[in-house]
Parts: structure tokens; C-alpha cells; sequence
């Protein structure tokens, strides 16, 4: 399991990972890694069996692989100023990423009950559903947009969603990308503009596990 320096740590992940973002992304997901959303809603970090999959082996063939995982530079902090950026429901696991923000998770590290999928855009059987698919308005607010139970996406035919994640759980999807900001601190941005940057989650008192 990856040190949590060599994840957090700007200088330290550069020394480890170089540009081998595919082996980066994968420690993150062993490692349970966790992403601060919005200045304390701490997300634990999840890739599909599927992505990871894809993600090691690109992570073999080393950070020249032209199947990397793209990392924009600090000016792009927005989506839409990504070249050719349009809105659509596309991804091609290298700019851009099928996922979802996934609450009410029992077992989810952070201490909120919040998980962050990236899954595979091609055949994931955990995956986008057909309707995730055509419905996608990912660029509008949240409040207007169709959030999913784990009953709907099971339903939908997501598979093992309730064994993941729980029978409480619901969430809804969006697609993402891959920042850097000013100081190199790694950050992983929704569409609609939410975005968290990787970071370790604190420790948290038992009251407060029990009423988050």
C-alpha cells in the first residue's frame, strides 16, 4: 500500500509516480485515498474493477503509454476550457471519465458516508446505465438533475452497486477530468465545477462518526 506522502504530497507523488498518472490513480483506490470536496466533505476515491483493470496495465507500460491519463495544468479549472471541450455524456478514460458522487456509505473513508467513482466507459457492468447514458445534463445544477437509489441502478442492471456500497446508498453521475492548481496539488473536477483535490483525511472523533 502507497505511502500517504507519496499521495498527498505534491513533491513526494512527483518523485514516486513521475508522469505515470495510471499508477498514481490505482495506489489511490488500494490505499482507500480520500479527495476534500468544497473545504471538508471528504470523499473516499473508488475505481470499477473494470477501470482498474485498464488503469494497471497502462500503469505497466510507464508514464509514456499514450493511454495515460491526462492531467491538465493549472489554467484549465474549469471543463469547458478544455480544448474541443462540448457537453455531451462522452468519455474516453483518458481526458474525460464516466463517475459518480455516491453518499449515505457505511464503510466509506473520511468519516462523511461519501464515496467517488470513476468507472470504465466502455462495457463496465458497473458502469453508466443506458439511462445515466442519454439523460446526462452533467453541466447543470444538481437540484435539477436525476439522482439514483442503489434500487434504480440495480434495476438499471449495475452490478454488485448494494454489496459496494450498501442498501442506503444513492448518488448521481457525472463526468470528470484531471488538474493540477498552483502548488501541483492533484485535483479531480465534475463538469458542473465541484471539484476536490487529493488530500488525507483527518482523523475524526467518535461523536462526530456517529452524527455525520
Amino acid at each position: 500500500m502507497a505511502e500517504s506522502a507519496n499521495l498527498y504530497d505534491p513533491l513526494s507523488r512527483d518523485e514516486t509516480y513521475g508522469s505515470n498518472i495510471a499508477k498514481y490513480l490505482v495506489d489511490l483506490h488500494d490505499s482507500e485515498g480520500t479527495f476534500d470536496f468544497c473545504g471538508g466533505m471528504m470523499f473516499q476515491f473508488r475505481l470499477t474493477e473494470k477501470l482498474r483493470s485498464r488503469l494497471a496495465l497502462v500503469a505497466e507500460s510507464g508514464g509514456s503509454d499514450q493511454n495515460q491519463p491526462v492531467v491538465h495544468g493549472a489554467s484549465f479549472d474549469s471543463m469547458a476550457k478544455i480544448p474541443d471541450y462540448e457537453k455531451s455524456a462522452a468519455a474516453d478514460n483518458i481526458r474525460y471519465f464516466h463517475g459518480r458522487e455516491i453518499r449515505s456509505v457505511p464503510s466509506a473513508k473520511g468519516g462523511r458516508g461519501f464515496v467517488l467513482e470513476l468507472s470504465d466507459s466502455e462495457g463496465d457492468p458497473e458502469g453508466w446505465t443506458e439511462g445515466e447514458i442519454s439523460g446526462y445534463d452533467g453541466w447543470g445544477h444538481d437540484a435539477s438533475r436525476k439522482w439514483r437509489k442503489v434500487d434504480e441502478w440495480e434495476a438499471e442492471g449495475v452490478k454488485n452497486v448494494k454489496d459496494n456500497y450498501g442498501p442506503e446508498a444513492f448518488g448521481l453521475n457525472h463526468r470528470f477530468y484531471l488538474h493540477y492548481d498552483g502548488g501541483k496539488s492533484f485535483w479531480l473536477s465534475a463538469e458542473d465545477g465541484c471539484e476536490g483535490k487529493a488530500a488525507e483525511a483527518k482523523r475524526r472523533g467518535y461523536f462526530q462518526g456517529l452524527f455525520n
